[in-house]
């Protein structure tokens, strides 16, 4: 059974998870950073320890774009299914599905992870901003 989520809600955290896919894959590092709260973490089993802070989400985005155009091929993160367990005034969670596909120049496309994604997002005067994303990939037993 889904919650109850005010419609504005499920519109501004839409737009957030829009807006960092298209970050990320455009390159666009401190933006995509910048969706994160100052002190925010990324953890996900696929790099050795958890990113914290805007400086390093941008450096860890950063690097992941450099290693993309160093491969010649454009990565999509592909987010679905897109569930706001719990959502008040100034805090969310959310669970996402995440896929991560990458197509080199002139070859087919092809899935590199299927992930799942747990956020726990704030909301603050800059709108709804991620302040922890945990991320477990499918084929590691959680």
């Amino acid at each position: 059974m889904s919650p109850s989520v005010a419609p504005e809600t499920l519109a501004a955290v839409h737009q957030l998870y829009g807006a960092q896919s298209h970050l990320i894959d455009g390159g666009h590092a401190r933006d995509w950073a910048l969706t994160f709260t100052a002190d925010g973490e990324f953890v996900s089993p696929s790099y050795p320890e958890p990113v914290t802070g805007t400086g390093a989400l941008t450096a860890f985005a950063e690097r992941f774009a450099a290693e993309a155009r160093a491969r010649d091929e454009v990565t999509r993160h592909v987010l679905t299914n897109l569930f706001v367990r719990e959502a008040g005034e100034r805090h969310a969670t959310v669970e996402a599905y995440l896929q991560i596909v990458t197509t080199p120049r002139g070859e087919p496309s092809r899935l590199v992870r299927q992930t799942t994604i747990t956020d726990d997002l704030v909301h603050g005067d800059g709108g709804w901003r991620i302040r922890r994303r945990v991320v477990r990939r499918d084929d590691q037993p959680q």
